[in-house]
């Protein structure tokens, strides 16, 4: 389970401090599909990072499955995240001069699978894809579709119990938004947890219920169940 409890994060920089979450309480349970709607500068990037150990809270609890992830040391911290969080961004993040396959595969290089093993996967999850043709491919020889699906393939690369979605669809034409959806939700009814910042009410309205973000607040009263 996901939980965090009391969570403020401000910005301090040169000029007024910034709070960006305030008093956050939520928790997400196993299996469940949570999307994060609010307007833009309401803090749901931050509080995607926030639950998956990227970005520490100024006060508060973040928990995984009962660890507080921030009294970890930074390697423990990366080490938890490798087992059990898969990312997903809308910028992909995909390094540029290595092909789809090696892309996928960092992840399991540096989760310790070697040799075969580590092809293999990589090339089965591609596969999975609909991308058993662009295996050699470049991310520059690649759609911005393709690109994502490199994406999915290497989040799911070291068998994650939740996923992270920060607007996976953003930058995608219907049709293909339309795919990754599709596959998010097969991959949350295999049994993961899949919490996701999306804009588009369509996207959102996929997850099996929606937390509105105002102000770096939780709208309990905007709190709804997906349809």
């Amino acid at each position: 389970m996901l939980r965090m409890e009391a969570v403020t994060k401000t910005y301090n920089h040169r000029g007024p401090a910034v709070t960006v979450l305030s008093d956050v309480s939520l928790e997400i349970h196993p299996g469940d599909f949570v999307s994060i709607v609010g307007p833009s500068g309401s803090g749901k990037s931050t509080l995607l990072l926030a639950l998956g150990g990227m970005l520490s809270p100024s006060s508060g609890i973040v928990e995984l499955d009962g660890e507080s992830l921030y009294e970890l040391s930074p390697d423990q911290r990366a080490e938890l995240r490798g087992r059990k969080i898969g990312f997903v961004f809308q910028t992909f993040n995909l390094v540029p001069y290595l092909s789809a396959v090696e892309n996928v595969q960092v992840p399991l290089f540096l989760g310790g699978i070697i040799g075969d093993e580590q092809k293999d996967r990589a090339v089965s999850l591609l596969e999975r894809l609909g991308l058993g043709d662009r295996l050699e491919h470049k991310p520059s020889q690649l759609s911005v579709g393709q690109q994502q699906r490199v994406a999915l393939a290497r989040m799911l690369a070291n068998d994650p119990s939740i996923i992270l979605a920060d607007e996976p669809t953003g930058s995608l034409d219907p049709a293909t938004s339309a795919q990754v959806m599709e596959f998010l939700v097969q991959m949350n009814q295999e049994g993961r947890t899949v919490v996701m910042v999306t804009h588009d009410p369509q996207v959102a309205r996929r997850a099996k219920r929606t937390l509105t973000l105002e102000n770096g607040r939780i709208c309990n009263e905007c709190e709804s169940q997906a349809g």
